[in-house]
């Protein structure tokens, strides 16, 4: 487990701390991500900052870009690949400041991503987040 004291990782290793996030989400839940892709990026582009309405380029740890599972169609063309961000200095910046493992906050972030994928309620990617 990562301490804020520690020298922050690279956009590779919080590819590997997603990775063993990623193992730990239930099982009914992963085998229907699979086709969603999950980046590592610095900070949101300038774009999604506009778009969001952000005050800086800290204010999002991760985004989910796509059409989630309950508003899908099987009739629907796929459009683009649905795709998770997480934004690796936003992440670090809230590690720092929360006493948290940066594998918590990335465990965190990825969850509430996918939670989105899904459509999940709040609360739902909360019990989620407790169950492992």
């Amino acid at each position: 487990m990562t301490k804020a004291n520690d020298k922050a990782p690279n956009a590779a290793e919080i590819e590997l701390i997603a990775e063993r996030a990623y193992r730990r989400i239930p099982e009914r839940l992963r085998k229907r991500v699979d086709a969603v892709v999950i980046r590592i990026e610095e900070f949101p582009d300038d774009e999604i900052i506009a778009e969001m309405e952000l005050d800086t380029e800290y204010d999002l740890l991760g985004l989910y870009s796509g059409v989630s599972l309950d508003e899908k169609s099987f009739a629907d063309a796929p459009q683009n690949v649905d795709m998770i961000f997480l934004y690796r200095r936003p992440m670090l910046d809230y590690w720092a400041e929360s006493g948290d493992t940066l594998d918590e906050v990335v465990r965190h972030v990825l969850i509430h991503e996918i939670g989105h994928h899904f459509g999940l309620s709040d609360e739902e990617m909360e019990r989620i987040e407790n169950e492992n």
